[in-house]
């Protein structure tokens, strides 16, 4: 019988001693897990360092929240759960170092109590394994402490999957039906799409087994999570369809498109690709990814052998469906977005892994156990050698904005004041000023209300290296500012000069 499920509830209802897999245990087999979170923790505070700026999507984030900026415009493809998520540091601190480490405990303990839902259904040891490898990749520790949306997807993932198969395998399970129910809203709450996609095969499986309970309280998380998203939907965009329609068009456009090798290419910490062009990063960097569905592959032979295929299979399958958006269907790639797929497969390929180094009889292969060890030790040496070149590149392009930002004030444009044009956003967040955009995904003004904002406060319209200025600023004294031109509207009774003045190099 699959999984053996009837067989085992039976025995342990004669012995009355013996659990079955999904059943409530004691929590001693969890302290492994909580020093496991514990360690994460630390790897981010040190490895990412609390000092790392925010970054361009962050800042979109935290400034619907915080006090201390004016709120950046918010596209049709995001939802609040970030925002909701800082807001009990941004909303009353403009510390980013104590966000960052408030972010990383709440990654911490996020990552226990996604691997705790999975208590019971493996053993303990593949629990920590499946940890590690996920907890290990430089994209992990790398957005742990940002407020971004995407490993809070994966949590709720692990949260949700782990939750339904303990219920699939005991009804009477404590907590399953809360645990599957919040894992969703959870993923919801951050991003409704990829919880959708990642919950197809849950809602599959609830409908073909007719498992009204589960399915109820899928529907529930789904449901709680997507609410806000929703009622903005309504509210803005005309409704769910208009606005899906509209965050295709942002996300150019979905559809069919290969993006499988961009996002090999995004493996070597390019935090974005898009365009996403230039050389393949060096084979030992891709290794693991193309190795990963050959041993998930394995984890699914070693299930069905062991008859029980399910506990693999599922979040296998929920892997497949969160990943299949990302890599067939959008044109470009970031590392962050495969996220929930890697803590779903992390699991069944760390019991794959100890199926390797273990024969039948429960002796460990001595030959075999070392090359596993040192693919391991490998695999995180190059982990932690993308992770600190990444960070160190992301810090040094987060302290140019705060360097453009300080001679903007230099030149007169301090709060309450208007930044437009290239990198708009990020170099207004930093300067404490609002935002705008004429054009593109973040268009949010017009020309008349940027010349309106003129006469009564400061005004930069900045142009990145080769690009030239808007039409209504090119009388307006320019400023070089690095590889920036930043032309700076004059004061309010200033007649514009003709010409633009340059000051400063070049």
């Amino acid at each position: 019988m699959a999984d053996g499920r009837s067989a085992l509830l039976a025995g342990g209802r004669r012995r009355g001693r013996t659990p079955s897999p999904g059943a409530s245990r004691p929590a001693s087999g969890t302290a492994p897990l909580a020093v496991l979170a514990a360690v994460f923790t630390v790897a981010q505070l040190v490895l990412v360092r609390p000092v790392l700026g925010l970054g361009w999507d962050e800042i979109v984030y935290v400034s619907q929240v915080t006090s201390h900026h004016p709120a950046a415009f918010f596209s049709a493809p995001r939802s609040r759960g970030v925002p909701l998520l800082v807001a009990p540091v941004a909303s009353w601190s403009e510390s980013t170092a104590l966000l960052r480490v408030y972010l990383a405990v709440l990654s911490g303990l996020g990552l226990y109590l996604a691997l705790r839902a999975w208590h019971g259904l493996f053993p303990t040891r593949v629990l920590v394994t499946g940890g590690v490898l996920f907890a290990s990749l430089w994209v992990t520790l790398f957005y742990g402490p940002q407020a971004m949306p995407n490993q809070w997807v994966a949590l709720g993932a692990l949260i949700a999957v782990g939750c339904f198969l303990r219920h699939h395998a005991d009804r009477s399970a404590r907590g399953a039906l809360r645990g599957i129910a919040a894992g969703a809203a959870l993923m919801a709450l951050m991003r409704p799409t990829d919880a959708v996609w990642v919950t197809v095969p849950l809602l599959v499986l609830a409908l073909a087994g007719r498992r009204v309970r589960p399915l109820l309280a899928l529907a529930a998380g789904l449901g709680a999570g997507a609410a806000e998203w929703l009622a903005e939907a309504y509210a803005w965009y005309g409704g769910p369809g208009e606005r899906l329609a509209e965050a295709s068009r942002i996300q150019g456009g979905l559809g069919l498109h290969l993006a499988v090798d961009d996002h090999m290419r995004s493996l070597g910490g390019r935090g974005l690709c898009r365009p996403c062009t230039g050389a393949m990063p060096h084979p030992v960097i891709t290794l693991w990814w193309l190795a990963l569905p050959l041993l998930a592959v394995l984890a699914l032979v070693v299930a069905v052998r062991a008859r029980r295929a399910l506990r693999t299979a599922l979040p296998l399958a929920c892997a497949v469906t969160a990943a299949l958006p990302y890599l067939f269907m959008m044109g470009y790639a970031a590392p962050r977005f495969l996220q929930p797929a890697y803590a779903l497969l992390a699991i069944p390929v760390a019991d794959a892994l100890w199926h390797l180094v273990g024969t039948p009889a429960g002796r460990r292969r001595p030959v075999v156990t070392s090359l596993v060890a040192l693919a391991l030790a490998g695999h995180l040496t190059v982990q932690s050698a993308v992770l600190v070149h990444t960070v160190d590149r992301t810090t040094d392009d987060r302290r140019d904005w705060a360097r453009t930002a300080g001679e903007l004030h230099r030149l007169g444009v301090r709060p309450p004041c208007l930044i437009t044009g290239h990198e708009a956003i990020p170099v207004a967040y930093y300067t404490g000023c609002s935002s705008g955009g004429t054009g593109g995904n973040n268009e949010n003004i017009t020309v008349a209300e940027i010349l309106s904002a003129a006469d009564r406060v400061p005004v930069a319209a900045l142009t990145g290296p080769g690009g030239t200025p808007p039409g209504y600023a090119r009388a307006w004294p320019a400023h070089a500012i690095g590889d920036l031109r930043a032309r700076i509207a004059p004061t309010p009774g200033q007649a514009a000069p003709r010409t633009a003045t340059t000051v400063g190099p070049g």
